[in-house]
């Protein structure tokens, strides 16, 4: 099941008209991503729940086809948090073991090797964890001879050992529904992992190598990007039907569908979203730009990024 019902209200503006896994990746949808990779590790049905601009999502996927899988949708009237959305979908999932990942990664961790630790431990759950190297603001977990033990908080600088963080990659057996509470709003750790464990069952740990990215910020998602387009020996991406003048510099950036880029325009560093018009001589520099008609009418969301109107164009300076 890939988790795609969220608002992505630190990804906004880009998510004014998608929800978050819809925007564009590396040429394809970040839930097409995560699809391949769930069809790379031989995973061939996926359940993906939809709430916030549900449209944008059944868009980008189809039928799942082009990205190797087979999908059902299951809509999300109220959104009901990450095992709600486990009780909305149970009557697919409850026959066998499954999978649960957030539409917001990208990743190349072993999930056949992450099903052998699952069932070699006989857990209830195992949670796919990796070290947190660079200590980032990601929740500390705490595993003592293979077994989740507890969560702590955010890590701190320094300190003699390396912190392990979740993937947003669960593998759950069945049994899980005995603990999710009925058509509610309700959170996996909180409302159902740590109840459970506090009943005698297990919670795994499988502590995996590889690259792993999540995309929840603005910034991630452009830093993220670019790091992977240098991989590939590229420096910008283009959506469908853009036109780059040829007097105009785009360096470092991503350009969805349909943007314009006037000559003597500069962008460097920035996000230009569907049908963005970058007029004669513009700058754009470590930005995110959406059309302005997009967001005249709507409420920044309290964790969005603060921006300004600039003719055609909404424009929010990503300052670090």
């Amino acid at each position: 099941m890939i988790l795609a019902a969220g608002y992505g209200t630190r990804l906004w503006p880009l998510t004014v008209d998608r929800t978050k896994p819809a925007i564009p990746f590396l040429g394809r949808p970040l839930v097409g991503y995560v699809a391949e990779y769930l069809a790379r590790n031989g995973i061939a049905e996926v359940v993906v729940n939809l709430h916030h601009r549900p449209e944008s999502v059944r868009a980008a996927l189809g039928d799942g086809s082009r990205f190797g899988v087979k999908l059902k949708y299951v809509e999300e009237p109220v959104i009901l948090g990450p095992s709600g959305a486990l009780d909305n979908a149970r009557e697919l999932l409850e026959d066998e073991t499954f999978i649960v990942i957030n539409g917001k990664i990208v990743t190349d961790i072993d999930l056949v090797a992450a099903l052998k630790t699952h069932r070699e431990s006989n857990a209830l759950v195992t949670l796919v964890l990796r070290e947190n190297r660079k200590r980032e603001a990601f929740t500390e977990v705490e595993v003592s001879d293979g077994l989740i033990t507890g969560f702590g908080g955010m890590p701190s600088p320094g300190g003699s050992t390396t912190p392990l963080m979740f993937t947003g990659i669960h593998i759950l057996d069945p049994r899980i529904f005995k603990y999710i509470p009925r058509g509610v709003f309700s959170h996996t750790i909180t409302d159902v992992y740590l109840p459970a464990m506090a009943q005698g069952e297990r919670v795994a740990a499988h502590v995996a190598e590889g690259m792993w990215y999540e995309l929840s910020t603005i910034r991630r998602y452009l830093d993220i990007s670019l790091a992977l387009m240098a991989d590939q020996g590229r420096d910008y991406e283009t959506g469908k039907g853009c036109d780059i003048h040829t007097g105009a510099t785009v360096t470092k950036s991503i350009l969805w569908d349909g943007v314009t880029v006037a000559e003597g325009a500069r962008v460097h560093r920035s996000i230009l979203g569907d049908g963005v018009q970058i007029g004669s001589g513009e700058i754009i520099e470590d930005c995110a730009v959406v059309r302005a008609d997009l967001v005249r009418n709507e409420e920044r969301p309290p964790k969005a990024l603060p921006g300004e109107f600039k003719g055609v164009n909404f424009v929010v300076p990503l300052t670090r």
